[in-house]
């Protein structure tokens, strides 16, 4: 089976704890450039190919439960047996 996932952030209530970024296994977190209006820099989604498993670590992980996630979960075609 093969997973995909995406998470969604929320903006304005992340506060930019930087705790879901570290335990990300694909590595697809990282802080914004940008600040919400409260003044943090909030974890974003930096997925360009996909990579994200929507593994949920990073929603365990963070203490304002700011993180929700999306999963897919595709079969593998099965490998077709060669005709004797």
């Amino acid at each position: 089976m093969a997973a995909r996932g995406r998470i969604v952030i929320e903006f304005e209530r992340c506060k930019g704890c930087e705790l879901c970024a570290p335990v990300c296994p694909q590595n697809v977190i990282k802080l914004s450039d940008t600040f919400n209006a409260k003044g943090y820099r909030p974890a974003q989604l930096v997925d360009p190919d996909g990579e994200c498993t929507g593994c949920a670590v990073c929603a365990v992980i963070c203490p304002d439960t700011v993180i929700t996630v999306y999963r897919q979960i595709t079969p593998h075609a099965a490998p077709v047996a060669a005709a004797a």
